[in-house]
């Protein structure tokens, strides 16, 4: 049975894609986009809504509550298992999103190091008191590699780095796999591309009509179903400009043009991070039945 991904940047086309292929060639979705996997965080991930999955079974979307912690490792864990019960059954399986290191976690042989809540507690502690400059220093001395690769101001990587490195006794990188290694035969992955101001101006549009269609209030009744109690659901584009703008009684407008500046910096990020994968087939920006077509000649 077909593994397919579907990646690239936020808001490039790829939900429309791969609903459009899992009718073509009967297959389950898994998303892998890691705010999806909250409940009740809908209009700011641009989720499709119910009547929008065209009745294609999507998998692991909302799983989690808003005051869970999300991680990377769990994340592989069902989505693997949810994989193999799927072709096990005979089904084609398309993997959609734009989170790349989950992504990754599902295809290549990836390993994470067990967690210490008592370091990690500990760890953030020391980040909350000394701040992400003088953290991501420390890293630089334990793992200059990996101090090189996480930007000072990604406190939540900067933290899990020193927790395996303190946990391991070895740098960071080192738990990485220097190559990419396949745990599943046979997988094709296929990257939406788009030149700059095209994406730029998509993300615009999508960001105001988010906000048209009631992002504000989507927020607020998370603020009180729990989302800063957790520390990664709080964290997502745009819940953290309208939560700051919120807790400040600054100006929700300035929240909104901030989230596209940070919505553009993100989509940059992801840009790059696909690029270096020498397996993914780029598709040009054309109709989504013309890309629906090229892939279905290269399956």
């Amino acid at each position: 049975m077909a593994l397919i991904v579907i990646c690239g940047a936020t808001a490039s086309g790829k939900s429309g894609l791969s609903i459009a292929l899992a009718k073509e060639i009967s297959a389950e979705i898994i998303n892998a986009d890691s705010m999806q996997l909250y409940r009740g965080m809908d209009i700011g991930t641009a989720k499709l809504t119910v009547s929008e999955r065209e009745e294609i079974p999507h998998h692991l979307l909302d799983i989690l509550d808003v005051s869970e912690d999300a991680n990377v490792a769990s994340y592989q864990q069902l989505a693997r298992t949810k994989i193999d019960e799927l072709q096990t059954a005979g089904k084609n399986v398309i993997i959609v999103g734009g989170t790349g290191l989950y992504i990754k976690a599902i295809i290549d042989e990836l390993n994470f190091p067990d967690r210490d809540i008592q370091v990690r507690d500990r760890i953030d502690k020391e980040a909350t008191e000394l701040g992400a400059v003088e953290m991501h220093k420390r890293l630089q001395l334990l793992d200059p590699i990996a101090a090189a690769k996480i930007p000072a101001n990604n406190l939540r990587r900067v933290v899990r780095a020193l927790e395996v490195i303190e946990l391991t006794g070895e740098p960071f990188t080192a738990q990485l796999p220097r190559k990419d290694v396949d745990h599943y035969q046979g997988v094709r992955q296929f990257g939406l591309v788009m030149d700059r101001s095209n994406l730029d101006e998509r993300i615009s549009k999508r960001v105001d009509l988010m906000w048209e269609v009631g992002f504000v209030a989507e927020v607020q009744q998370l603020i009180s179903a729990g989302i800063t109690s957790g520390k990664t659901a709080q964290a997502a584009l745009g819940y953290k400009q309208i939560i700051n703008a919120i807790a400040d009684e600054s100006s929700l407008e300035l929240a909104k043009e901030e989230t596209k500046r940070a919505t553009r910096q993100y989509a940059r990020r992801q840009e790059t991070w696909f690029s270096r994968d020498p397996r993914i087939k780029w598709l040009a920006p054309e109709s989504t039945s013309l890309q629906l077509e090229k892939i279905l000649a290269l399956l």
